[in-house]
């Protein structure tokens, strides 16, 4: 994958990236929004130092470790990939409450048409405002979104420094160990 120039950068502002979805996933992971790496490459958590990838593969849920520009392959896992708001910005802080809120209703609209197992929200804060709850945690929630099961994991953005590596594969894990068939 050829690195953005700082133009290529700038211009993906705004841009939107396709889903990786498909009927009856057992985990659709859903992160806040795309960075302007992932609006600029087209590809979800592209940038380098986000640590989804290699949490995914290391806590088990793919074979090897993909490249971002390989995400479809995570349709043959039954894993699929959207984001809250579907507009890249530099970071995630530039989204208005409102705007997560709105990617709620649409997420809801998604999950009844697609039928995923489990949800997946890749970032608490995100999940607790579009959402409406304040005191969710990591983990398994108790209330499910339609049919879908809810599970809230860390963000792997390189700069959420509560998290190392290996804090985010045993939070994957754990996901991956509760959501096999």
């Amino acid at each position: 994958m050829t690195r953005p120039t700082k133009e290529e950068l700038q211009a993906a502002y705004d841009r939107s990236i396709p889903d990786v979805i498909a009927p009856d996933l057992q985990v659709l992971f859903c992160g806040i929004n795309p960075s302007l790496y992932s609006g600029a490459t087209g590809h979800h958590f592209a940038r380098p130092g986000n640590r989804f990838w290699p949490a995914l593969h290391r806590s088990g849920f793919t074979e090897r470790q993909l490249d971002p520009s390989e995400k479809e392959e995570l349709l043959g896992c039954r894993l699929g990939i959207t984001n809250l708001v579907n507009r890249a910005t530099a970071n995630a802080a530039e989204l208005e409450d409102d705007e997560l809120r709105r990617g709620a209703r649409r997420l809801r609209a998604k999950l009844g048409h697609y039928r995923p197992r489990w949800i997946a929200f890749v970032g608490i804060g995100a999940y607790r405002v579009a959402f409406g709850r304040a005191k969710a945690h990591t983990g398994p929630q108790e209330e499910p979104i339609g049919r879908s099961k809810v599970w809230v994991l860390p963000n792997t953005s390189g700069i959420n420094a509560h998290y190392q590596l290996a804090d985010l594969i045993r939070e994957f894990a754990e996901l991956r160990q509760t959501t096999v068939d």
